[in-house]
């Protein structure tokens, strides 16, 4: 999904770096989003934040919570709150596959990125696994041990 992402037009809004470090990733959906016309704007500026958001499956629909998007400069009363629930649209397998999953121990959704493709809005979300600390920890050590591996090749094909 790396190269493809810059031929289809896609342009990145929000990433949630922490959800890689906090979660294993299972399996990834690409969703739309359901959003008022100032939200939009405000998105067009890169005006949004996914840090602390989350997703759960009421009444057979996706609603993501949490989503910071600020208010639209000009957009005066037809600004919504910034962070109110939305709704994702996806299809109804995907939707009941992903809570028959989330109802296992340990699973959640959550969102990676939110993108433009073309001139729809997309959120990628992904069905994760909460990380321990020990899981944390050696990731920390692989990411440490590679960078020290890059440095001595460096170092020695000076």
């Amino acid at each position: 999904m790396g190269n493809e992402g810059k031929k289809s037009g896609e342009r990145l809004i929000a990433n949630n770096k922490k959800a890689y470090h906090d979660y294993f990733i299972e399996e990834k959906y690409e969703a739309g989003i359901s959003l008022a016309g100032t939200e939009v704007k405000s998105l067009r500026m890169g005006k949004c934040s996914i840090k602390e958001s989350f997703i759960h499956i009421v009444n057979g629909e996706m609603i993501i919570y949490g989503m910071h998007i600020s208010p639209y400069e000009k957009g005066n009363i037809f600004n919504k709150d910034p962070l109110r629930e939305r709704k994702l649209l996806l299809h109804k397998k995907e939707i009941s596959k992903l809570l028959g999953k989330t109802k296992e121990q340990g699973y959640t959704i959550i969102p990676l990125r939110v993108y433009f493709k073309g001139s729809l809005v997309k959120v990628e979300i992904a069905l994760a696994k909460g990380k321990k600390l020990y899981d944390k920890r050696a990731d920390i050590a692989k990411k440490d041990m590679r960078r020290e591996a890059q440095r001595e090749f460096k170092i020695r094909n000076l």
